[in-house]
């Protein structure tokens, strides 16, 4: 009988600027918040020097690519114009690729123009936390661009995304919706799909909790899985405490993602993860 992590073949590389990052061992992906209002560090990053700074910190301690977000996604967030995103982020890209010409950069963004300024002023990834849903034109964006999406599931936006949590299956909800999203890409030419469950996003901490025990099940989508679960309020409401102190569950919740299969971790603490690879790459 064939191995059960096995069954489903995965797509596990992905150029990032011309260079194959090979997923096969899980790699991590360092968040640069942009926004004064993120709901971990917002404001602590919010200016070129200090974003390269940040950006400095992450890739010394072992990211492997930077996520840099000038919108805030946290619920209820505030919404702000394209033009004001643009000009919190187009500024940091210039000083990143600057400054570290062999990063690879994702943008954080459900704008296919921002998407657009982003990648022609350096940056390699685009992630979006809508799926194209909140603008249309991302799909055929990322396929001209011919650069790797991250496909995020969600409902709503942030501001009305507490509100949408109602589902009857939402494991098969999840991937049913990454098999036609995954469909519409591929007609339109994206080869590098990275596909995100959307932890907290329209999701309650149980709902959470459920794709996290049923992560493995999104091999069928045959591509990569990114797992968001950086101090996320499923886990420091279960704890209960906050952002600041849910260092240890956000580690136990990464090792968990990696045992059902995550290829990629985005987190806030680049060395507590790379930690949690190794000794799970010893076991593995």
């Amino acid at each position: 009988m064939a191995d059960k992590n096995t069954v489903f073949q995965q797509k596990l590389s992905v150029n990032i600027g011309g260079n194959l990052m090979d997923l096969s061992t899980p790699k991590i992906m360092g968040i640069v918040n942009l926004t004064p209002d993120s709901f971990y560090d917002g404001g602590r990053n919010n200016n070129p020097s200090k974003a390269t700074k940040k950006a400095e910190q992450l890739l010394a301690e072992g990211a492997d690519i930077l996520d840099l977000g000038a919108y805030s996604s946290r619920p209820g967030a505030e919404h702000i114009s394209e033009l004001e995103e643009l000009e919190r982020l187009l500024p940091v890209v210039n000083a990143i690729v600057k400054e570290f010409p062999d990063a690879g950069l994702s943008i954080d963004t459900f704008r296919s123009g921002v998407a657009r300024a982003a990648i022609d002023a350096g940056a390699h990834v685009i992630n979006d936390i809508s799926g194209g849903e909140l603008d249309k034109a991302m799909f055929a964006a990322v396929a001209a661009l011919r650069v790797p999406y991250i496909l995020m599931h969600m409902r709503g936006t942030p501001q009305t995304m507490a509100s949408q949590t109602k589902y009857q299956d939402i494991t098969s909800e999840v991937c049913f919706y990454f098999a036609e999203k995954i469909a519409d890409l591929k007609h339109l030419g994206v080869i590098d799909i990275i596909i995100d469950p959307g932890f907290g996003f329209a999701k309650t901490p149980e709902q959470s909790y459920e794709l996290l025990k049923n992560l493995d099940l999104l091999k069928i989508t045959g591509h990569p899985v990114l797992a968001g679960l950086s101090r996320k309020s499923m886990i420091y409401k279960t704890l209960g405490t906050d952002a600041e102190n849910a260092l240890t569950g956000t580690i136990a919740a990464n090792t968990i993602a990696l045992m059902k299969g995550a290829n990629l971790l985005r987190v806030h603490d680049v060395r507590a993860a790379k930690e949690a690879i190794t000794i799970f790459e010893k076991v593995r």
